[in-house]
């Protein structure tokens, strides 16, 4: 590659992130600032009409078949917010966890897991397992500092665990199978919540001073009787999730699905007032709106930078660099871990796809195991400061400064760096269920 490409390359990097951090330092929301980017890119760089190339993008991306599943997995996520659930999980898993190294600080993990299964909202998890565990967990004398970092921590398996909002845009983005990045999901989000419990199991067997006391051993016929109150959550999550596996649903008619058992379920627990309803809707529609219109951006984004030759300069850069696959995904963890302490996940995946899919192509890894890495390193970017959203959310729980819940966050953070060397060493745990579930179609 020659000095005057890596000058013109620089040159026009140098324009879009200007232009990028101006736009967003005015306060202008971030789908908006990426229109205004992409069009500042190609009346500035290409001899294209930006007009009709961003008319013909914005509406193409904007009427794709594959995003009307997301506004309906926020629905679902919604409606389930607004439900007795959070209480009934509490009260069903309790019996079988209280008796684990840790006692019920596994609840903040399992209960998150259990509703990222039905949510793929990471706010959602932690705002509806949190209303449960908190005063619980307090209440039993459980250390403020463990209950706020496994929290912050698990509430992210929201991001994971399929049906995964960050997936889905993700798959939309790169144009990637939604059910497939669902399967491949599974088993590392199983992974990382197990790497949490094994945390707090450590923290009780190291800090035995400050675990409180056992709970009263209860008989199984009455852990059994408390378990019938997470059969409707699990009949949900199989639903929605079993009928994408076995192949009998696209991902948005699962969705679809899991919105009629989501309004069922609340009908029975009679949560389902007229309020309740139309607040469910609302959420949903203005968290939909906004995520359509990043997305927006981003795509005429991608458009404007294919047409400036920015990311086949890059990716022609990475290439004679000589990185290796590992290098390239050291690099990359440390990019979105530094530029998630300022974007949430969303943004940061959609805001950096145009340029980072063609170094990925170029290295040759999979564009699937690469969507598992991406949530992870966005898991990060959640509990990080300045704008770590579930910093956010917990400190309008809790009260806490900030600067404290995000030091009670850094294990699960360390933990979160571990899962993507584990991914590095052990990629087969993303690619194996859909490779079998594939075979077995």
């Amino acid at each position: 590659m020659t000095g005057f490409d890596r000058d013109a390359v620089g040159l026009k990097i140098g324009v879009f992130l200007f232009v990028l951090f101006f736009l967003l330092g005015t306060g202008l929301w971030v789908g908006l600032a990426l229109i205004g980017v992409a069009y500042m890119g190609t009346i500035g760089f290409t001899s294209r009409n930006p007009g009709s190339s961003m008319s013909i993008t914005i509406w193409s991306s904007a009427s794709s078949w594959t995003l009307t599943s997301l506004p309906l997995f926020i629905w679902m996520g919604e409606i389930l917010y607004r439900t007795r659930l959070s209480e009934d999980m509490f009260k069903g898993l309790a019996p079988w966890l209280s008796r684990f190294p840790g006692g019920l600080l596994h609840t903040n993990v399992v209960g998150c897991t259990v509703f990222a299964a039905v949510s793929g909202s990471s706010a959602a998890t932690l705002t509806t397992v949190g209303k449960m565990s908190i005063p619980e967990l307090r209440k039993r004398g459980y250390p403020e500092f463990m209950i706020v970092g496994t929290l912050a921590g698990a509430a992210t398996l929201g991001l994971m665990i399929p049906p995964s909002l960050t997936l889905i845009v993700y798959g939309v983005t790169v144009q990637q199978s939604i059910t497939s990045l669902f399967m491949a999901g599974v088993i590392p989000g199983l992974v990382l919540a197990g790497l949490f419990m094994a945390y707090i199991a450590g923290w009780s067997v190291l800090r035995k001073d400050q675990a409180p006391q056992p709970e009263p051993r209860m008989t199984l016929a009455a852990r059994l009787r408390a378990s019938v109150l997470l059969i409707p959550v699990i009949v949900l999550i199989l639903i929605v999730i079993g009928s994408m596996y076995l192949g009998l649903a696209t991902a948005t008619e699962a969705a679809a699905f899991g919105v009629i058992g989501a309004l069922v379920l609340a009908g029975f627990q009679g949560s389902l007032s007229r309020r309740a309803f139309l607040d469910s809707l609302f959420g949903a529609t203005r968290t939909s709106a906004m995520i359509a219109l990043i997305l927006m951006g981003a795509s005429f984004l991608t458009l404007a930078m294919g047409f400036t030759g920015v990311p086949r300069t890059l990716a022609g850069l990475i290439a004679d660099l000589g990185l290796s696959p590992v290098a390239l995904i050291a690099a990359l963890t440390v990019f979105y871990i530094i530029i998630g302490m300022f974007l949430d996940g969303i943004s940061a995946v959609v805001l950096t796809m145009a340029i980072i899919e063609p170094m990925v192509r170029a290295a040759g890894i999979d564009l699937l195991w690469f969507g598992i890495f991406i949530v992870v390193v966005v898991e990060m970017a959640q509990i990080t400061p300045p704008v770590g959203f579930n910093l956010f959310v917990l400190q309008g729980m809790t009260r806490h400064d900030m600067g404290y819940i995000a030091r009670t966050a850094l294990p699960m953070f360390l933990i979160m760096v571990l899962m993507v060397a584990i991914l590095v060493i052990f990629p087969g745990l993303v690619t194996w269920l859909p490779d079998t579930v594939q075979a077995a179609q």
